[in-house]
């Protein structure tokens, strides 16, 4: 069991000091997660912490290619709609 970075990674580095195994480093073209020291955080955290702390949609995947904020999951909260203009409301 490892996750794994893909081309998606935008190297903002946040995840690299958070591996509890330093299972992360940096490399010429990006970021690499070594197989034999990620274990996905089991056993330290409820969630692998660089998928919790990770801006890019799609950059971490799991052993079955699945990612961990896929597509459409880090939207952050709805925009609110306008509120409306002040001004005697109709009928008033």
């Amino acid at each position: 069991m490892a996750l794994a970075i893909t081309e998606d990674c935008v190297r903002c580095w946040a995840c690299l000091p958070l591996c509890p195994n330093e299972a992360i480093s940096a490399g010429a073209a990006g970021f690499d997660i070594d197989p034999q020291r990620c274990t996905e955080c089991v056993g330290d955290f409820a969630a692998p912490q660089c998928g919790e702390i990770c801006p890019a949609e799609g950059a971490l995947v799991d052993a079955w290619g699945h990612a961990l904020n896929p597509p459409g999951s880090l939207g952050g909260a709805p925009v609110a709609a306008a509120a409306p203009a002040p001004g005697p409301r109709p009928g008033c």
